[in-house]
């Protein structure tokens, strides 16, 4: 059993321009992540996946409808971003993740948290979605995630290779998730 998954991370947000690290407060798209996501819909239709999803948080939802289309992408709360808890909207200068990758952030999740909702909606696409290609529009932590699940990495690996480090932005990640990977 396996299914093919395309990623795309959400355009940029007022937040992301602010160096403000989001978390699960709704967020809003900039004009540059409006004009990203529009740039994005000339790259791929949605008739390229079988199903698209994007977590229920408004930022995906937006890049989503710019993307595919207005109502085309099934919401799922397991695609959210990681809860910083108390640091949800805080300055990214104050959101260390390799702090809590198994401790969770004040009131919030750690993400091995967020590692345990993406098997558990991996196992759902491969009960539901076996054999196709799904889209995904979503976050960072959810991604890297992705990163752990079907590339065998480690929380810390994930993390330094993070395209947002290394300033590897591409449209669209390719992932494959197997029964024997969740």
């Amino acid at each position: 059993m396996s299914v093919r998954i395309t990623y795309f991370v959400h355009g940029t947000t007022t937040d992301n321009e602010n160096r403000r690290s989001t978390g699960w407060n709704p967020g809003g798209l900039s004009d540059l992540g409006i004009q990203q996501s529009k740039d994005l819909a000339r790259l791929f239709n949605s008739s390229d996946f079988d199903a698209i999803f994007c977590s229920d948080l408004k930022r995906a939802i937006d890049s989503a409808a710019l993307n595919f289309g207005k109502d085309v992408a099934i919401k799922d709360a397991r695609l959210r971003e990681c809860n910083y808890g108390d640091l949800n909207g805080a300055p990214e200068s104050q959101v260390i993740d390799k702090d809590h990758i198994t401790e969770p952030f004040p009131n919030g999740e750690s993400l091995m948290d967020v590692e345990v909702r993406l098997r558990n909606f991996c196992q759902f696409l491969l009960e539901k979605y076996n054999g196709q290609h799904i889209a995904i529009v979503a976050h960072k932590a959810p991604q890297l995630a992705l990163e752990v699940i079907t590339n065998g990495k480690t929380w810390p690996e994930a993390l330094a290779g993070d395209w947002r480090k290394t300033k590897s932005w591409q449209p669209g990640w390719e992932y494959t998730v197997e029964t024997r990977g969740i």
